[in-house]
C-alpha cells in the first residue's frame, strides 16, 4: 500500500541550529502515526514545515505519491493537510458555524452569510465522526475538550484527510481524552489518517499504529505500541536508562506553613476567578491542585506568590498575612516560586546564567556591597549550581535565552531551591519538558519535602499530580470542589472532579457501582 503522505530527506536550519537532519517519515491511509520526542527534538519544526509555515533547506513532502510545494498552511489544506495546534485559534464570541467558516465563507442572496447551509454540513460532519458538537452555541459556553472537536470539524469542513494534532490532550481531563481517542478511532476508520505529537508515553502506547522517535534533529527509531513499553521510549527520546516513577515515601506533615481563608482573586478581566477557597497546608508534604487549566488555579499561585492583588480573605505564610504583599517580602519570609511561564515570569532572557541565578538575591551580601554588585561572588556561586543542578551551558555568562527549556527550568529550581525555604510554590514545573527533565525536576521537588518544606504543586497533568501529591486538592470554575488523601484517590474520581461532578453525585455513582456489583454476586 501506499502511503498517503512522505516527507524524503527534510532537513531545517536556523543559525547555529540543525533542528531537522535529513528526516524520513510516512503516513498510511487509517493510521494515527505517533511522533515522540524531548523538547528541541525537531517535531514542532517538522510539522511545521509540513503544515507550510516553515520552508525546507532540502528535502521533499510528497502527497498520494506526488511532490507538492508547501509555502503556507492554504497550500497545506489545498493537498488535504490540516493541523489543530495546541492553543486553539478560535474567537469566543463567534458561534461554532462562525468559527468553522472563518476563512471558507459561502454567501446566499450576493452578500449574506450563508449560515443555514455551514451549519447543516456541521451537523452532517459531527454525526459522521461522531463529533457531537452543535452548530449554533458560541465558543465561549462550551467545554474545552468540544472546543477542540471544533478545531477537528474545521479541518474536515475543508476536506483535510490528513490531520496533525499537536499536544491534544494537554488541556483535557482524563474523561475527554479518552472521548477524544474514540474520536481519533472514527476519524480512522473512515479513512483519515493522523500524525499525533504528544509527550505523554502512555497515551502513545494506547492509541497510536506506530510510533517514530526524534532525538537531536534526527529519526532515532520506528517502533509500535506491540514492540514498546514506556521505558523503551523514553530512552530512545533521551539516549540513556530513565526513571519514570517517582521514588518517594509517605510524607510526615508538621506545622502548618500556609492557611488560606476565604480568598477571592479576580482575573485580568476583573471577573471572580478564585471563588472564596480554604486550605491549609503542612511542612513536609505535598498539595497538589488538580483541574483543567483556566479554573482559577493561575490566579491562586499568583495571589500567594504576590503577583495579583487579594480582593478577599487572607493568606497566612508561617503565621504572617501576606494578602497583597509584594513578592520580595513574600520570598524573604521563605517562599520560592517556580512560576508556570519559565520565560514571562521566571527569567530575564537576555541576561546571562549568572545573574539570572541570583535574580532575588542580588541585593544581599555576598553579591553586592552597598549599591556595588561583586561579580566574582556571583560568579562563584553560579559555577556551583551550574555543576549541582547539571545545567547544561557553554558558560555562566551565556544568555539564558539560548538554552534549552529544560535547562531555563533548572536555571530557575537551582534559583529557588539553592536558599532556605519553606514554602515551595511549583506551578506546571515540568511543563514542555522532556522525559529527562521531568525525572530531574520530580526528585528535587521530593527533596525539598523530605527536608521539611511545605510544597503547593499545580499542574494540570494528572499524573504528574497522582505520582507527587500527598494530597490532592481540586479546582472547577474557581472553587476547590474536594480535597483528598493521595491514597483515596483515583484518577476517574479525580477527573470527574475535574469536570465539574459533585462529589455527591461521584458517591451515589460509586455506591450503585458496588450495590450492582453485590446484587451480581448474590445471583450468581
Amino acid at each position: 500500500m501506499e502511503p498517503v503522505l512522505e516527507l524524503r530527506g527534510v532537513t531545517k536550519r536556523f543559525p547555529g541550529v540543525l533542528a531537522n537532519d535529513q528526516i524520513d517519515l510516512d503516513l498510511y491511509e487509517g493510521e494515527i502515526h505517533a511522533l515522540l520526542g524531548e523538547n528541541g527534538a525537531g517535531k514542532t519544526t517538522l510539522m511545521n514545515i509540513l503544515y507550510g509555515l516553515y520552508d525546507p533547506d532540502e528535502g521533499e513532502i510528497i502527497v498520494r505519491g506526488e511532490r507538492v510545494d508547501i509555502q503556507d498552511p492554504g497550500d497545506a489544506i489545498n493537498v488535504g493537510i490540516g493541523m489543530v495546534h495546541q492553543h486553539f485559534m478560535l474567537i469566543p464570541v463567534f458561534t461554532v458555524t462562525e468559527n468553522v467558516m472563518l476563512g471558507e465563507e459561502s454567501l446566499k442572496f450576493g452578500d449574506f452569510l450563508d449560515r443555514e447551509s455551514a451549519a447543516k454540513r456541521i451537523r452532517e460532519i459531527s454525526e459522521q465522526y461522531h463529533l457531537e458538537v452543535e452548530p449554533d452555541v458560541k465558543v465561549e459556553d462550551i467545554p474545552v475538550g468540544v472546543q477542540q472537536r471544533v478545531e477537528i470539524i474545521k479541518l474536515l469542513y475543508r476536506d483535510a484527510d490528513i490531520l496533525i494534532l499537536d499536544e491534544p490532550t494537554a488541556v483535557l481531563t482524563p474523561q475527554e481524552a479518552d472521548e477524544l481517542f474514540k474520536i481519533m478511532h472514527s476519524l480512522t476508520e473512515q479513512g483519515k489518517s493522523i500524525i499525533f505529537i504528544t509527550h505523554k508515553l502512555r497515551e502513545v502506547l494506547d492509541v497510536a499504529d506506530r510510533i517514530t522517535v526524534l532525538r537531536g534533529g534526527k529519526i532515532v527509531g520506528t517502533t509500535t505500541p506491540k514492540e514498546a513499553d514506556k521505558n523503551k521510549l523514553a530512552e530512545m527520546m533521551v539516549g540513556r536508562a530513565v526513571q519514570l516513577g517517582v521514588d518517594k515515601g509517605p510524607a510526615s506533615p508538621e506545622e502548618v506553613v500556609l492557611e488560606v481563608r476565604d480568598l477571592v482573586v479576580a482575573n485580568d478581566r476583573n471577573q471572580v476567578a478564585v471563588d472564596e477557597i480554604s486550605f491549609e497546608l503542612q511542612a513536609g508534604e505535598i498539595l497538589g491542585v488538580a483541574g483543567v487549566q483556566g479554573n482559577g488555579q493561575t490566579e491562586l499561585v499568583e495571589a500567594v506568590t504576590g503577583l495579583k492583588d487579594v480582593v478577599d480573605g487572607t493568606i497566612q505564610l508561617l503565621g504572617e498575612n501576606i494578602a497583597n504583599a509584594d513578592p520580595r517580602a513574600i520570598t524573604e519570609i521563605g517562599a520560592a516560586h517556580v512560576p508556570e511561564d519559565r520565560q514571562r515570569d521566571g527569567l530575564i532572557l537576555a541576561f546571562p546564567v549568572a545573574d539570572n541565578l541570583v535574580l532575588n538575591t542580588y541585593y544581599q551580601e555576598p553579591y553586592t556591597k552597598g549599591v556595588v554588585l561583586q561579580q566574582a561572588a556571583i560568579m562563584d556561586s553560579a559555577r556551583t549550581r551550574i555543576a549541582e543542578y547539571d545545567i547544561r551551558t557553554p558558560s555562566a555568562l551565556t544568555p539564558t535565552s539560548s538554552l534549552s527549556g529544560g535547562n531555563q527550568q533548572k536555571v530557575i529550581v537551582a534559583r529557588e531551591f539553592s536558599r532556605p525555604i519553606k514554602l515551595l510554590v511549583a506551578s506546571q514545573p515540568t511543563r514542555g519538558l522532556d522525559v529527562g527533565s521531568i525525572e530531574y525536576i520530580h526528585k528535587r521537588i521530593i527533596e525539598k519535602r523530605d527536608e521539611g518544606t511545605a510544597v503547593l504543586l499545580v499542574s494540570p497533568e494528572l499524573d504528574e499530580i497522582m505520582e507527587l501529591s500527598d494530597r490532592i486538592a481540586v479546582m472547577y470554575r474557581g472553587k476547590i470542589v474536594a480535597i483528598l488523601p493521595r491514597e483515596k484517590a483515583t484518577k476517574e474520581q479525580i477527573g470527574l472532579l475535574m469536570a465539574g461532578v459533585s462529589p455527591d453525585e461521584i458517591e451515589g455513582v460509586s455506591s450503585r457501582k458496588n450495590k450492582d456489583s453485590a446484587q451480581e454476586g448474590l445471583t450468581s
